[in-house]
């Protein structure tokens, strides 16, 4: 039986959800857009103004923001493959709200990012903390643009 896959991503700017776009066509996946209730606006992304909305969410540990929508059957996936943009070295507290909305017990995560200056550093590992149980967890892959051959090399190694 074919393993059944999810892409799942957080996209502000567009970026990573049009690498997400490729990874579900290569890997023949679903693909859910991971929404904020409240969009955010530009201001809200200007990482240089401390009190942005963004900023303000990064600095607090315990902020979730609110996602609009929900994915309609996570039991019938065997992988989920997250995708989030790079904010201050790690995933965006939204990615932290969908992975604690979900029992992903006997499944496989597979993050990857998109950053315009870091790797994945340490974020994918420090999702960890949001999931319990009997969980797989591939290592996390910086993909910045929308590339079968490294969609499909990588794919390989992951799944």
């Amino acid at each position: 039986m074919a393993k059944k896959i999810l892409v799942a991503v957080f996209s502000a700017s567009g970026v990573t959800k049009a690498v997400g776009e490729e990874i579900a066509r290569v890997a023949d996946a679903d693909f859910f857009e991971i929404v904020p209730q409240e969009l955010y606006s530009s201001d809200d992304l200007n990482w240089m103004n401390k009190k942005s909305r963004s900023s303000v969410e990064m600095n607090d540990p315990t902020a979730r923001p609110e996602i609009a929508g929900k994915v309609a059957d996570m039991d019938s996936y065997d992988t989920v493959i997250v995708g989030f943009p790079i904010w201050w070295g790690a995933a965006p507290r939204i990615i932290d709200t969908f992975l604690e909305s979900y029992d992903f017990s006997g499944k496989k995560i597979v993050p990857f990012c998109t950053s315009g200056g870091s790797g994945v550093g340490r974020s994918d590992s420090a999702l960890h903390k949001d999931v319990s149980g009997d969980v797989k967890w591939a290592k996390g892959r910086q993909i910045n643009r929308p590339n079968e051959t490294v969609i499909r090399r990588w794919l390989n190694e992951v799944l």
